[in-house]
């Protein structure tokens, strides 16, 4: 399973990346697959060993805020392995087709 999760403390402030940072820290030190981008961290495992990093992640960002949110979101799907690479290749590989063909037509139907 693929789990994608946004964790930020309420009330600290518009600078909240130090706390992210703390969240981002447990993904890392976890050793499960992860890729962290501007909106979300992506965490890849088992569905106990992601939710206990999502968890842990929760608390580290908890012990230094009154309040946190959290936002989730999960692609549950058996037998999949290495799907944060995947997913993506599979997604550059049809752009990389339709580069290959050209732009396609042009909606306006002009040329040039």
């Amino acid at each position: 399973m693929i789990v994608a999760f946004s964790v930020s403390p309420l009330g600290v402030g518009e600078d909240v990346g130090e706390y992210v940072a703390e969240a981002v820290r447990v993904v890392r030190e976890s050793g499960l697959p992860h890729r962290t981008d501007a909106m979300f961290t992506s965490v890849e495992g088992e569905w106990d060993e992601v939710m206990d990093v999502v968890k842990r992640a929760t608390a580290a960002v908890e012990a230094r805020s009154f309040r946190v949110s959290l936002v989730l979101k999960a692609d549950i799907r058996r037998g999949v392995t290495d799907g944060l690479t995947a997913k993506v290749e599979t997604v550059e590989r049809y752009l990389a087709a339709d580069a290959d063909q050209g732009a396609g037509p042009d909606p306006a139907g002009e040329q040039g």
